[in-house]
């Protein structure tokens, strides 16, 4: 009994370990051993197979309890317009100041702070536009129930319509993107630089020089933002995962919700 326990407890440190590491692999390795470590104790400890293999299938059930008590009785705005905002203080983003003088180091240019608020959620946006770049790049800010991360975005616009998007958004996302947006995600640790310097090799890949790219807009880039958050809700109405809810508000239906849990499933396992 004794060897059970401590055959428990080393696998639970190694899985604790594990999920320490940086590296995504590692990470997942980490997420796994959890899992293992919940079915060797209601295996060892339980004295049942059964009981461990319920144990393990927790992990991945749990998300089920956010998705029919928050998520199932969410409402969210069909039409999100952007308004004119003050920053946000150091103290709610203390990385803001250090990621504003980031992206005016690597040329571009700021233009405003935009938002949008409903009902406890915000959407902060400073966005900058770089001329002979013909790109765009924001500072993002979601916030939530009193839980907010940051992400950095660079994005340019083809002359087919099409939107390249550069981003490190640090998790797997709740909608689906738009059939016209062509993603490029960056390690959610790099810099300005970085991600900037991977947007361009993004664009190199696609056959993309800056002559083959809308000049754009400082001035319309926060109706360019709202028209790009419209299409992304349209697409998930017409995909399913969103639907009407009276006029104005949009809601996640039964399929929507089964999408969220296996965005959850590749956050879990860390897939690309």
């Amino acid at each position: 009994m004794v060897s059970d326990i401590l055959l428990v407890v080393g696998v639970g440190v190694f899985a604790a370990a594990l999920r320490s590491c940086r590296n995504p692999a590692l990470f997942s390795l980490g997420n796994l051993a959890l899992v293992a470590t919940s079915f060797l104790a209601g295996w060892l400890l339980g004295g049942s197979v059964l009981l461990g293999a319920g144990f393990a299938a927790m992990w991945f059930l749990l998300p089920w309890f956010e998705i029919l008590t928050r998520v199932r009785s969410l409402r969210l705005p069909l039409h999100r317009a952007l308004e004119k905002c003050p920053p946000p203080p150091s103290g709610q983003f203390p990385a803001f100041g250090d990621l504003s003088e980031e992206m005016e180091s690597a040329g571009y240019e700021y233009v405003e702070d935009v938002e949008w608020n409903h009902d406890g959620m915000r959407q902060f946006y400073r966005t900058f536009h770089h001329p002979q770049k013909r790109t765009s790049s924001a500072i993002c800010l979601s916030e939530q129930d009193g839980f907010s991360f940051y992400f950095v975005t660079f994005t340019s616009r083809g002359l087919d319509g099409r939107t390249y998007l550069t981003w490190n958004y640090p998790f797997s996302y709740s909608m689906r993107l738009a059939p016209s947006v062509v993603l490029n995600k960056a390690e959610g640790d790099s810099d300005v630089a970085g991600i900037d310097e991977a947007h361009a090799v993004f664009l190199e890949a696609q056959g993309l020089e800056a002559e083959k790219l809308k000049p754009g807009c400082a001035e319309k880039l926060r109706s360019e933002i709202e028209a790009d958050l419209r299409s992304q809700i349209e697409h998930n109405i017409a995909c399913g995962i969103l639907k009407r809810d009276g006029e104005e508000m949009i809601r996640y239906s039964l399929r929507g919700m089964f999408f969220l849990w296996t965005r959850f499933l590749r956050e879990f396992v860390k897939l690309p």
